[in-house]
């Protein structure tokens, strides 16, 4: 079977800093798929790669076997995408965004119309359709990318941070379209470092820190008996009870 996603020996790096060091990454089609790591571990550096974002200094990326780099055209149009900080188009108003993605995804009109009415809808957008995006809150700009990534029926979506700043409504609703894509013939990849979100929702992850990946497989796989949350810390290597230092913050209310 093709690869939703397939990354091979990708490397990256930032001056003396190997972000991503030879890393490799099979994610089958018709699964919701985590990236899981601490802060700086790689993640968002792999996921722009993998999208055509950034471009590594070594290794492949391919997506529904279409050569991110050498096949960019046709490897992106099956992608939708949603980097973590990315800059939207926030002069724009939800409505008017929607149709803009929509037109260069290629999308027809009426489709788009239609497509953005219900996209506006189910992510509690509706009222918001004429408002600026800049006007929006974060969740709300969290949520109006979500709907640009979806615009265009992709069969894979990319997505980083996607809870992030979204309040628990709109968490559930996000929950519920990415099951039913999956559910749809569709592939999901999410990076996030909350274990609790990743244990409740994928079917299959990957452990990642210092640019490579310590684990990846089902779920109970890269558990191995214990929970997600206790597995990752042994394998990013945490010592429970180390010091921590700050001993003068516990005389602090005996000063006052």
């Amino acid at each position: 079977m093709i690869s939703a996603m397939s990354l091979r020996g990708l490397r990256k790096n930032f001056g003396q800093k190997w972000a991503v060091d030879d890393l490799e990454l099979e994610v089958r089609q018709g699964c919701m798929f985590g990236l899981v790591g601490p802060n700086g571990a790689g993640k968002t550096t792999t996921l722009s790669m993998a999208t055509g974002l950034l471009r590594p200094d070594a290794g492949t990326a391919s997506v529904l076997d279409h050569d991110v780099w050498s096949d960019p055209v046709r490897a992106k149009e099956l992608m939708g995408v949603l980097p973590d900080g990315l800059r939207l188009f926030d002069r724009l108003s939800g409505g008017e965004l929607l149709r803009y993605v929509g037109l260069i995804r290629r999308v027809p009109l009426p489709d788009i119309e239609a497509r953005s009415a219900e996209l506006l809808a189910a992510l509690g957008l509706a009222d918001d359709r004429d408002t600026l995006v800049v006007e929006y809150s974060a969740g709300m700009t969290k949520k109006i990318g979500l709907a640009c990534a979806l615009i265009h029926a992709p069969r894979l979506l990319i997505l980083d941070e996607p809870f992030e700043a979204v309040d628990p409504v709109s968490g559930e609703t996000i929950r519920s379209i990415l099951r039913d894509f999956v559910r749809g013939g569709g592939t999901v990849v999410l990076s996030s470092h909350v274990m609790e979100l990743v244990e409740s929702l994928c079917d299959e992850l990957a452990v990642v820190a210092q640019g490579r990946v310590l684990a990846a497989g089902t779920l109970d796989d890269v558990r191995a008996g214990s929970t997600l949350q206790q597995r990752f810390l042994e394998l990013v290597g945490f010592q429970a009870g180390a010091e921590g230092g700050l001993a003068w913050l516990q005389s602090s209310s005996d000063s006052n």
